[in-house]
This record gives structure tokens, C-alpha cells and sequence, in this order.
């Protein structure tokens, strides 16, 4: 199948739906959030060859048996954030004003991973993304299946 060619090369999105009422908190306090901000978390899995530098390939369909060797030790040789180095850093930064909050979602679709909010706690988490249920409040670090995405509210009280 099509599994190497999707999973592993870092070909998937992330579909959340809210609540038609919108969020809200263990006591059904409604919940609001200025921005949201998308963190998927891609692991590809290239092939190298004999002398060690990676390999190119005309089309996919070559690279099928090799790419599918390479993902079975489930080592990725490359991670990038929302599909390519640099897409989160300088002029593509997540930015946010003090006093707003963000909706960060996060998604991995291979390996379980674990957001870190440095210098600040998630004030409502959603681990595994289903927003009808309560929500964990003041979380720094989070878990987040792979095969799965989270949410997590964060209302910025700082500059930095």
C-alpha cells in the first residue's frame, strides 16, 4: 500500500473539531482563545546508500522497498516541524502579544511525543484532542500518542 509513501514521509494534517458550543472548562466555564497555532510534527525516513548519503529516486513508487526497509527500525532520520527545517524559527516564529491567549495544536503521526511550554504551563491541555472532555489544566509538559494531536490553551503573561 500507500503507507511509506504517507506516513513516512511526512504526508498528513490534522482535522479538529470544536465543540458547537465551544470550550469549556471542568466547571462548563466557556473558554476563548485569540489564535490557534498548528505544530505537526513530521518524521521522515529517508534511505541512504552504500557510502552513507542519502538517495533520490525519480518517483516514489522506486523508492517503495527501500523507504519501507528504513522505516521498519521506526528510527527516523530526519524531524522536522510542519513539514520542513526552519518553518517554526525566524520570520515563520509563532508570535503572540502578552495578554493573548493561543490555541497551540499539536500532532505526530508516528511516535509518541511530549509539547514543553519553556517559561510557561499550558492552562487547559487537551492530551489526546477531545475537546468534550475536561480538560487538564496547568500542564508544562504533555504526552501526545503517536497517530494522534492535542491542544493545549496558553494565555501569554510575558514578553518572550
Amino acid at each position: 500500500g500507500m503507507v511509506p509513501g504517507h506516513v513516512v514521509s511526512g504526508m498528513h494534517a490534522t482535522v479538529m473539531v470544536l465543540p458547537r458550543d465551544g470550550l469549556k472548562d471542568a466547571e462548563g466555564k466557556a473558554l476563548r482563545y485569540d489564535k490557534i497555532f498548528y505544530i505537526g510534527e513530521n518524521d521522515l525516513y529517508v534511505p541512504k546508500d552504500e557510502n552513507g548519503k542519502y538517495k533520490t529516486y525519480e518517483t516514489i513508487g522506486e523508492s517503495y522497498a527501500d523507504t519501507t526497509e528504513v522505516m521498519r527500525k521506526l528510527i527516523p532520520t530526519h524531524v522536522v516541524f510542519n513539514g520542513r527545517v526552519g518553518s517554526l524559527t525566524g520570520k515563520n516564529a509563532m508570535t503572540s502579544k502578552v495578554g493573548e491567549t493561543v490555541m497551540l495544536v499539536h500532532s505526530q503521526l508516528n511516535r509518541d511525543t511530549r509539547p514543553h511550554l519553556i517559561g510557561g504551563h499550558g492552562d487547559y491541555v487537551w492530551e489526546a484532542g477531545k475537546f468534550n472532555n475536561p480538560p487538564q489544566k496547568d500542564l508544562e509538559t504533555w504526552f501526545i500518542r503517536g497517530g494522534s494531536a492535542g491542544a493545549a490553551l496558553w494565555t501569554f503573561r510575558k514578553p518572550g
